[in-house]
């Protein structure tokens, strides 16, 4: 760690890093922001993931073994005052830590290759704390990769990667494909291809009695707003509904993939 504390928020490096916040700035540099102690230990735990990690003395002391991580994997650690470290967060209450983390992310090619029996796609999400929830979500199921359709938010965002909790370097993430050519290619993969929706013909509840849910699985999520347009539901294998027992109109898009991957990876365990 620098013996000199950095508590110019204009200093060339900070301004560097703060442009992350902004997509164009880290498509153009390949890099982006992970705040807080979580996300900076799994950064780091990441081989070439980490390369700076902005902390204050508080937050250097609460965690000394991130730091200590941090200095054995390379990163340039700076010990940063709580205004410059608070120019670089996106939160009230930033948590005194923020990594700038190299660009992470896979091919649809290269997650295919792995042969997986579980697939997250998100169609055209537009909220980043849904998309990094979802992350989340699918990495606590099991789930084998994440894609994002073109027309997503950028899961590298600061929100989805808050809101990750650090999943975001645990499975492989792809973006960019648009939904016309990305479901064939699941479909060729071996995956049985489910859209989630509530106007589903088919029951969750059923698919799970049936059995058909042990099957390997790409879920379907729409946007949070309108959700799965007609074309995408017809390229779709079958459309399925969470059924709603109380008297809820619906879920919201990340309670709606935990319980539609939930289900699918018993499903999958249990035979």
């Amino acid at each position: 760690m620098s013996s000199a504390e950095l508590t110019s928020t204009r200093a060339p490096r900070v301004s560097a890093a703060r442009r992350l916040v902004k997509r164009a700035f880290r498509d153009r540099d390949g890099r982006f922001l992970a705040e807080g102690p979580q996300a900076c230990r799994e950064a780091v735990a990441t081989p070439g993931v980490l390369l700076e990690l902005y902390v204050t003395a508080d937050a250097a002391a609460r965690h000394p073994e991130i730091v200590a991580a941090a200095r054995t994997a390379g990163a340039d650690v700076v010990r940063a005052s709580g205004e410059v470290v608070a120019s670089l967060s996106g939160t009230v209450t930033p948590q005194g830590m923020v990594g700038v983390c190299a660009r992470v992310g896979t091919t649809l090619d290269d997650l295919l290759a792995t042969a997986p029996t579980l697939v997250t796609v998100l169609a055209h999400a537009r909220d980043p704390g849904n998309v990094g929830t979802v992350i989340r979500c699918s990495d606590a199921a099991g789930v084998g990769g994440v894609v994002l359709t073109e027309a997503s938010v950028d899961p590298l965002n600061p929100k989805a990667v808050r809101a990750s909790a650090g999943s975001l370097f645990h499975l492989p993430v792809v973006t960019g494909p648009s939904v016309a050519d990305l479901l064939p290619a699941l479909r060729a993969a071996g995956l049985r291809v489910l859209a989630a929706d509530g106007a589903g013909e088919r029951d969750l509840d059923d698919l799970l009695d049936d059995g058909s849910l042990a099957r390997p699985t790409a879920w379907v999520f729409g946007n949070e707003a309108w959700g799965l347009p007609a074309e995408t539901r017809a390229l779709c294998d079958d459309v399925v509904r969470v059924p709603i027992h109380g008297r809820a109109e619906s879920l919201n898009l990340a309670a709606a993939a935990a319980v539609c991957l939930y289900a699918s990876a018993r499903a999958q365990r249990r035979h």
